[in-house]
């Protein structure tokens, strides 16, 4: 099982909580978006996974997720 297959199956909350948290959020944010992208080889998830590698690091980026996790239970551009 990848990482963004384990993330999504957990609660709406714990998603949340995972993206709020500065430092877990950034760690969240790469992992699941890699995941993505090595389960499904397109540009688009490529293109995430790369933005948000080198601007995982700003927190608002992680608290714009949460905010869209808790309202249609899927990160942007996933």
């Amino acid at each position: 099982m990848n990482f963004d297959t384990w993330f999504h199956k957990q609660d709406r909350l714990i998603q949340i909580v995972l993206l709020i948290i500065p430092f877990v959020g950034w760690i969240v944010e790469i992992l699941v978006r890699w995941s993505a992208f090595l389960r499904n080889k397109s540009t688009v998830s490529l293109v995430v996974a790369l933005v948000v590698t080198f601007t995982s690091w700003i927190p608002i980026i992680h608290w714009i997720d949460a905010v869209w996790v808790a309202l249609y239970n899927s990160l942007i551009l996933e």
